[in-house]
């Protein structure tokens, strides 16, 4: 059993959330701006491309960090999660895959001035979100609680988690 002290586990738990409560208000700041126009409003261009491309980099360094790090060490000491991991870790893949359309159509609309794909992005990055807050509740519920009372507070090598840089 995990320590009852709120040990390392539990921190690991609480950083989990703290990192998908970043992300969520990235997407979302990243949606309002481009509906209301804030994203070319600015001084900069291309700003709706670096604000997408930023937030395509966090989420999957997030990503990467849950795959390399807090999973494989979270199989480890509970093998029984290893099929629930496996889906988390599909789901990585397809969000990665929407995350280079995403990117794809930020560059279109930079090179056009923002005439065109807006629209298509902001479509992207609303099934984007769906799609992530179902798989942050997912992970949340289900890897959360792993880690908050059944995961030992053993020996996880660090880092096994590196949160969200923006």
């Amino acid at each position: 059993m995990a320590s009852q002290d709120g040990g390392r586990t539990v921190a690991l738990s609480r950083q989990l959330s703290l990192a998908h409560d970043e992300l969520r208000r990235l997407i979302n700041g990243l949606a309002d701006d481009l509906k209301s126009g804030a994203a070319h409003r600015r001084s900069d261009s291309g700003s709706l491309l670096t604000h997408c491309l930023a937030f395509c980099t966090a989420l999957e360094t997030h990503h990467r960090g849950e795959d390399d790090g807090l999973f494989a060490q979270l199989v480890r000491e509970r093998p029984d999660l290893a099929g629930t991991v496996a889906k988390l870790v599909e789901d990585h893949g397809l969000i990665s895959s929407i995350l280079t359309r995403v990117a794809e159509l930020a560059r279109q609309a930079a090179a056009t001035g923002g005439r065109g794909p807006d629209e298509a992005v902001r479509l992207e990055l609303d099934g984007l979100a769906a799609i992530m807050e179902s798989h942050f509740r997912y992970e949340e519920r289900v890897i959360g609680a792993a880690l908050d009372r059944t995961v030992p507070d053993g020996d996880w090598p660090e880092p096994v988690f590196r949160p969200v840089r923006t």
